[in-house]
């Protein structure tokens, strides 16, 4: 009798045993967890509160990439201050894209002393500085050195080949500069914005320079995404030649841009917001 009572006793104490686990688990915080949009983003830290900006910003840091291109060679370069797609056949990028935020428009980084340099990530034959010897074509950025210099490292891998254009000594100098400060004023303005830039090659033959032809755009392209209040986006066209004209001449939407690029930009927007700022071409809402 004595027996089955301390059995029933020890029978009691492990079913309540179990349930104290059941319930320890099912209240266990959720760790990472990020949803892929932007409004509905969630992130549960350890302490199991909701961190919704973090996990927006963990999503945000993806805006500035295009979709992945069909039919076009494309090897991914993740950089410290920029992402290059870059386009073995034709030496160049196919885009380049980064995120400028306040804080970078501005730094002690300095130009290194020996500057351009060949990117050892893509195979050979690929761009190198004696391409651009006597070629009479500027080594023009994509993602300029100005919005570099908060990092050494990033300024040093702004002068890697991967992210260089032959690009006409006029509109590297002039025009194309003056939009990269245009770029840095709207990062202080707004905070933050996003941009993608890179050459345009229409169709047929292209002219190359070097002994590793990399080949000579036709033109150039950027478009600039702010998220701050009211989302907006501009694009801009500027044709590889001379010229000095102003800011609103080069103006285009972004949904122009797309159609004589073939790339798809900002895909990781809500569509609704995508069609409705890609369509417009508003050059007085960003002070041109």
């Amino acid at each position: 009798m004595l027996h089955r009572f301390y059995k029933s006793l020890l029978m009691a104490f492990a079913v309540c045993l179990m349930s104290g686990c059941m319930a320890n688990s099912a209240h266990k915080p959720l760790i990472g967890g990020i949803k892929d949009s932007v409004d509905g983003t969630e992130e549960r830290s350890q302490s199991g509160q909701t961190d919704k900006k973090s996990a927006k910003a963990a999503v945000a840091d993806a805006l500035e990439i295009p979709a992945p291109l069909k039919g076009i060679p494309e090897q991914m370069l993740k950089r410290t201050g920029y992402t290059v797609s870059y386009n073995s056949e034709t030496k160049l990028p196919n885009w380049v894209a980064w995120h400028l935020t306040a804080a970078h428009t501005d730094g002690q980084a300095k130009r290194p002393r020996k500057a351009f340099h060949e990117d050892e990530d893509v195979e050979e034959p690929r761009a190198t500085d004696w391409d651009y010897y006597n070629s009479r074509y500027d080594r023009g950025h994509m993602c300029p050195a100005g919005d570099n210099k908060w990092s050494e490292e990033a300024m040093m891998q702004s002068f890697l080949f991967t992210n260089i254009c032959p690009q006409a000594p006029s509109l590297n100098r002039g025009d194309w500069n003056e939009m990269e400060n245009m770029c840095r004023k709207w990062a202080k303005e707004y905070g933050d914005v996003y941009i993608v830039c890179g050459p345009v090659l229409y169709k047929g033959k292209h002219k190359t320079i070097g002994k590793n032809k990399v080949v000579v755009p036709e033109a150039f392209f950027k478009v600039v995404l702010c998220m701050k209040g009211e989302p907006k986006a501009i694009g801009f066209i500027y044709k590889n030649g001379d010229g000095n004209r102003p800011k609103g001449d080069y103006v285009n939407s972004v949904d122009q841009v797309e159609r004589i690029t073939g790339f798809d930009f900002f895909p990781k927007l809500p569509d609704s917001i995508e069609k409705r700022i890609e369509a417009a071409a508003d050059a007085s809402e960003w002070g041109i």
